[in-house]
């Protein structure tokens, strides 16, 4: 199978609103790993590795979750390695 590893950038009304702590919670129900955080620039930076239908379904619950309307703009950029990576957490 194919491992899949994204840095996803959202963009929108996503700090202050409990968007990484949901997206961690989201994340328990999938075989994926990585981390979300916060970004100074008012947007929440998340890496997600694992096999690619996991990854594809861990995106989809993230938009069909509430944290959906809250997303303006969803910035996918393929990575290249997911080394070092256990678990999925919070980044601060």
């Amino acid at each position: 199978m194919a491992e899949r590893t994204l840095l996803v950038r959202y963009l929108g009304a996503v700090q202050g609103v409990g968007f990484r702590a949901t997206t961690q919670r989201l994340a328990a129900g999938f075989a994926v790993k990585g981390w979300v955080k916060n970004e100074p620039d008012g947007s929440v930076a998340m890496i997600a590795s694992g096999e690619a239908t996991e990854v594809d379904a861990f995106l989809d619950a993230i938009r069909a979750s509430r944290l959906g309307a809250l997303i303006e703009r969803e910035i996918l950029e393929p990575q290249g390695s997911s080394e070092g990576l256990r678990g999925f957490g919070v980044r601060r």
